[in-house]
């Protein structure tokens, strides 16, 4: 062979070479996204997961490479759940997977990302058993990643807020714990149960009710029949029946907890106003200024969307922000190598610093909880709009309830 065909023989090779890496380079990371679409929370998880991957993929994607989401609903299904969790790792080839603000469907996924060691992070859901599954086998769980505050954490918030609020500005002396039935709010009842008393607010009783509940007429006047300063809720899969009821109804008695589906606008259109004077725990709220991410996000999503964003689009977007991150400085997208540098996560979120709990702590890999961190904030409809009234320092209202509420008197 001549030197001049040896040397376009090498140069051939090395174009070759050089081509196949520019293309491995540029081809898309897929990150599946597992939701409930029919449902506010569900929704907002997919808004938050797309305007991130627009965002990074705008900014030069990971490394060269865009983000390509695949986005499947689980219609609220364990079954519908799993079969999309597998087919988005076997056939797609995520790289991760993020989402579902149902308990249940999260702890039915669990297992199989165990099994297929698929980082999965999960953006709504609450249960606290969702990160002591992890904690109690991490080397085979580690996949897992609880990138949402677990029920004990949301009712300490609550507590915090309402000690803040409702005890300190209000003279409220007692309260009714209204829940749905669902795994999420078993342990944010405990929480309750065992916060409310130490900031002042005594539990006069505990009401559980099925999620398909039409009519809330005897719950209501059983609870009024108590004479409760304020109704401390837990809701998600239900909200707009009960608040619509009980504005109709004028139960004088301030609503207040986790209303989780009045985070958006589209609740106040939902109920007909009759939101108004409600309060909620949220990750964020629109005007409010948690970090230097936060407005900017949400701002963007409303243009986008022409809603305000969910607790859990605040959440999604923040994980997903993680992942990219983690990918970013592990250079790499195996299991193990995006496993090992979510755990060293430090970053501003929009909901704060976003940091994971270690391997010793009982909720492992759930977001950290503080001041320092995430704490979530308190806010209040108050004339079609979302007002924080809770932190105190970054308060920009304070509450005000509907008429027919009936108020203790100051002391």
């Amino acid at each position: 062979m001549s030197n001049k065909k040896h040397a376009l023989l090498i140069a051939g090779a090395a174009s070759l070479v050089m081509s196949t890496a520019v293309a491995q380079a540029a081809k898309p990371i897929v990150v599946g996204i597992t939701t409930e679409l029919g449902t506010i929370p569900g929704k907002a998880i997919a808004n938050g997961a797309t305007l991130a991957a627009e965002q990074i993929n705008a900014s030069g994607g990971i490394d060269g490479r865009q983000i390509k989401l695949i986005i499947e609903d689980d219609h609220l299904s364990t079954t519908d759940a799993i079969r999309s969790f597998q087919r988005m790792v076997k056939q797609d080839h995520a790289v991760a997977v993020v989402g579902t603000f149902v308990s249940e469907v999260a702890l039915a996924l669990e297992p199989w990302a165990a099994r297929l060691h698929e980082p999965y992070l999960i953006t709504g859901a609450a249960a606290n058993e969702l990160s002591e599954y992890v904690h109690a086998d991490y080397k085979a769980r580690q996949y897992i990643f609880h990138a949402y505050l677990p029920a004990a954490d949301l009712a300490q918030a609550v507590c915090d807020a309402s000690k803040d609020t409702l005890v300190d500005q209000f003279h409220m002396t007692t309260a009714v714990v209204m829940s749905e039935d669902a795994a999420w709010t078993k342990p944010l009842d405990a929480g309750y149960d065992k916060c409310l008393p130490k900031i002042g607010l005594k539990v006069l009783d505990n009401i559980r009710f099925a999620p398909n509940t039409s009519d809330f007429t005897p719950i209501y006047q059983k609870i009024e029949s108590l004479h409760p300063d304020v109704i401390i809720a837990g809701w998600a899969h239900v909200g707009v029946q009960p608040t619509v009821q009980w504005a109709e109804q004028k139960v004088p008695i301030a609503l207040a907890g986790i209303n989780a589906q009045a985070g958006s606008s589209v609740f106040w259109k939902a109920t007909n106003g009759a939101t108004e004077g409600v309060i909620t725990g949220n990750t964020s709220a629109p005007g409010v200024a948690i970090t230097a991410k936060t407005l900017p996000f949400t701002d963007a999503y409303q243009k986008k969307f022409g809603i305000s964003p969910a607790y859990s689009a605040y959440s999604t977007f923040d994980a997903i922000y993680a992942l990219a991150d983690a990918i970013k400085r592990a250079h790499a997208t195996t299991p193990l190598a995006i496993v090992d540098a979510l755990d060293k996560t430090d970053m501003v979120g929009t909901q704060g610093q976003i940091a994971f709990e270690g391997p010793h702590d009982k909720f492992t890999h759930a977001l950290k909880y503080g001041p320092k961190y995430v704490t979530g904030v308190a806010v209040q409809w108050q004339k079609g709009e979302q007002k924080c009234i809770w932190p105190l320092n970054l308060a920009n209202a304070k509450p005000v309830f509907p008429s027919f509420v009936k108020l203790p008197a100051k002391s």
